[in-house]
């Protein structure tokens, strides 16, 4: 993937690149979804559509979707119409600075739901909620 354009590549070949695990978040607003990790955590966004959007952080990517297009997943029924739907999961995203998410958090009215703070495991971290209930935690390694 390193080297593609995600704004051109053909949805079948974009695909056939995906290794390792993948990340697909569903929203009934892609767009404010998509929102956040660009404008909060400084993250990358492309091919952003009403249905659709490719989120990247290094080499990294995640895929936001639109309810709708995912109709048919066995899943989407289980999906809770009453927030946080991203309970219990939490994306962490190395190499974040937690001070500086947090602070664009508060700015745009995001809930901080655990501010920054050194942990013993080595790492300054923050928990911030997306629109859609999801725990992103921006973390860097202490020096």
């Amino acid at each position: 993937m390193k080297g593609m354009d995600f704004e051109t590549v053909p949805a079948d070949e974009f695909g056939r690149t995906l290794t390792g695990l993948g990340v697909n978040l569903l929203s009934p607003d892609v767009r404010a979804l998509a929102g956040f990790p660009e404008q909060v955590l400084g993250l990358a966004i492309h091919r952003l559509s009403d249905d659709f959007a490719i989120v990247t952080h290094g080499a990294a990517l995640f895929q936001l979707h639109f309810d709708a297009t995912c109709g048919a997943h066995p899943l989407h029924g289980l999906i809770p119409e009453t927030p946080p739907r991203g309970g219990g999961v939490q994306l962490y995203l190395f190499g974040v600075d937690p001070d500086t998410s947090v602070a664009r958090a508060e700015q745009a009215g995001q809930m901080v739901v655990e501010p920054p703070a050194d942990k013993p495991h080595g790492l300054r971290e923050a928990t911030i909620l997306s629109p859609g209930g999801y725990a992103f935690s921006p973390a860097v390694a202490l020096k």
